[in-house]
């Protein structure tokens, strides 16, 4: 999980970015405004929507101009309807439409990943499950999509390659097997979560016997996870993955596994369509 310092620092490094590739030597269509322009704006959804980006929206303009000022009507993770204002910008005319893309880039791109999170959120409501994000996230916006997927009402897999172990097939095999694998993980790194991938119910066995903290039961059917429940009986936290879908996701639910990591949470989101009109 996150911690909000680190949260943060991304942040601002992320958006210092954006906003370098964006304006590069100046804005030179922003320049045709007169400097002391003032204007306000307001930021609508043109869906409904899972809002998330507040943050990266209030540091986008605060970078560009320190005194443009907004005033949110939502928060990270409410629900918006079709043309609802988000919030309001005033100040400098200029200085607002450079801000403009690179905010709106930010709150479109996480509201999405916010709202796809919600969407399957909802579909196992009632049960035990949590649904975990994967690193299938946008290059640079890891820490960003992880957060969204939060708002969105799921759970976040490791955050990186540093924070757990996630031993797969090729890992296994260059390991020279499922006990090798997960004694040498936790020889080199004691305290850390040990996670291996398993095909079939003898690799399950090793994988138990060799004490995995988590064994993702990869493609196995709903009928082979409630065995697998019943096998593991509560020795180990069992994870769920692979070609989860709609149809899918609410019997897997159902089978007492501890977890389904969903690729789609970060990698199939769809922007939300938002728009800003000076008032």
């Amino acid at each position: 999980m996150l911690t909000r310092d680190e949260l943060q620092k991304d942040i601002q490094i992320t958006v210092t970015n954006a906003l370098s590739e964006d304006i590069g030597a100046g804005d030179i269509t922003a320049q045709l405004i007169p400097a002391d322009n003032t204007a306000t704006a307001r930021i609508i959804s043109r869906q409904t929507a899972v809002v998330c980006g507040t943050d990266w929206v209030n540091e986008v303009f605060r970078q560009v101009d320190p005194e443009l000022q907004l005033d949110w009507q939502v928060k990270d993770g409410d629900l918006v309807e079709r043309d609802q204002t988000l919030f309001t910008v005033s100040g400098s005319a200029r200085n607002m439409l450079t801000a403009e893309r690179t905010a709106l880039n930010f709150l479109q791109t996480l509201s999405g990943t916010a709202t796809v999170s919600y969407h399957y959120s909802q579909k196992v409501s009632g049960t035990n499950v949590k649904l975990l994000d994967t690193r299938k996230t946008i290059p640079g916006l890891r820490t960003a999509q992880k957060y969204a997927v939060t708002c969105g009402g799921c759970f976040n897999h490791r955050i990186g390659l540093y924070d757990a172990f996630l031993i797969k097939e090729n890992h296994i095999m260059g390991c020279g097997g499922i006990e090798a694998a997960i004694q040498t993980a936790q020889t080199n790194e004691p305290g850390k979560p040990v996670e291996i991938e398993v095909e079939t119910f003898e690799e399950l066995q090793a994988a138990l016997i060799a004490g995995a903290d988590i064994i993702m039961l990869d493609n196995f059917t709903p009928e082979e996870m409630r065995n697998a429940v019943e096998v593991v009986d509560g020795q180990a936290k069992l994870e769920a993955s692979g070609n989860i879908t709609d149809e899918t996701l609410r019997p897997i639910a159902e089978t007492g596994v501890d977890y389904i990591s969903i690729g789609a949470l970060t990698k199939h989101c769809q922007a939300v369509d938002l728009s800003m009109r000076f008032i």
